[in-house]
């Protein structure tokens, strides 16, 4: 596999030195990896911006700003945040290794450095990245399955996306973490993706469901979480995907909980979930203002299904022009 790793690997070389650019971009082509030149910052990143990249090898000075500078903006950047960089300075300065540590940087190597503790380096960051990137093809699979069970209703067409955006946009008002924030994102995507276990005669029946077709249909949580299980990224994804039919007073499945035995990240997504159904046309209503949205929300709340305080959370978002 590191082999195999080593002739897609591509990494990038930023230094303001010439001969430490083009020793470094030798020694690494010489063990199989593709090396790309940069003099500056503005060419690392259009260079990041326009081609996969797996490992960046920065200079803390450069012309036209410094590595770190540099650095902090791809990690700040979520769609080149989990590419590795390593900042390079000279004689192991102090002030800018703790930046660099600061700045996000992966690794840090003081000049003169030894051949050997660089490609060590290099091979562990691409392992990692390696990982990073398999985890990202498997998660793209579900995300994919998920939306392909979506578009078999037109009517819920762009469903998940728009509860996906609104639900990250109340964790960012409840002042979540991160990790929750990213929770929310992808399990408004995937939270329905045990429907790929029920039929579709079942999925699109206009009717009413009998006994047998609603037991199937109450399953898809539970299958669902299996399906994601897998994933270890997704540790605090499967209890949203598990627990979003649950109901504040017991009532929902698969496991009966009440109020905050829920996961509030559930309780977030079941919310929003309710509020994007009852803001869209559907084949049996058109599409509700979002006050009156809000009323038969508050309803579900006085019957004991939906969390109050949430709904109450969700309308000031909304009220905010954060929807």
């Amino acid at each position: 596999m590191e082999n195999l790793a080593n002739q897609e690997a591509t990494i990038v070389v930023a230094d303001c030195d010439i001969a430490s650019r083009g020793l470094l971009g030798q020694l690494l082509q010489s063990e199989g990896y593709q090396a790309i030149d940069a003099c500056n910052g503005k060419d690392v990143e259009k260079i990041v911006a326009s081609r996969k990249i797996d490992l960046a090898l920065l200079s803390v000075k450069l012309p036209n700003g410094n590595g770190i500078q540099l650095c902090r903006a791809i990690k700040d950047n979520p769609a080149t945040s989990l590419l590795p960089v390593v900042l390079i300075t000279d004689f192991g300065n102090l002030n800018d290794r703790i930046a660099g540590i600061n700045c996000g940087a992966d690794e840090y190597l003081a000049k003169p450095f030894h051949r050997e503790e660089l490609l060590a380096r290099v091979r562990s960051l691409l392992r990692f990245k390696h990982l990073i990137d398999e985890i990202e093809s498997a998660e793209s699979v579900l995300f994919n399955l998920a939306l392909s069970i979506e578009a078999k209703d037109p009517y819920t067409l762009g469903h998940c996306a728009r509860v996906s955006s609104l639900c990250v946009r109340l964790a960012q008002d409840l002042g979540f973490p991160q990790d929750q924030h990213e929770a929310l994102r992808r399990g408004a995507i995937v939270h329905d993706i045990g429907k790929v276990a029920v039929p579709d005669s079942i999925l699109l029946k206009t009717g009413p469901l009998d006994d047998e077709e609603t037991k199937l249909v109450r399953e898809h949580p539970v299958v669902g979480e299996r399906i994601c299980a897998p994933m270890r990224s997704f540790r605090f994804v499967l209890p949203i995907i598990r627990s979003h039919h649950e109901r504040m007073d017991g009532s929902g499945y698969p496991d009966g909980l009440k109020g905050k035995d829920i996961p509030i990240t559930a309780r977030i997504l079941t919310t929003v979930d309710v509020y994007d159904a009852l803001t869209n046309d559907r084949p049996y209503r058109t599409a509700l203002t979002s006050e009156k949205a809000f009323e038969t929300m508050q309803t579900e709340v006085e019957k004991g299904w939906l969390d109050g305080t949430i709904v109450t959370l969700l309308r000031k978002t909304i009220a905010a022009g954060r929807e």
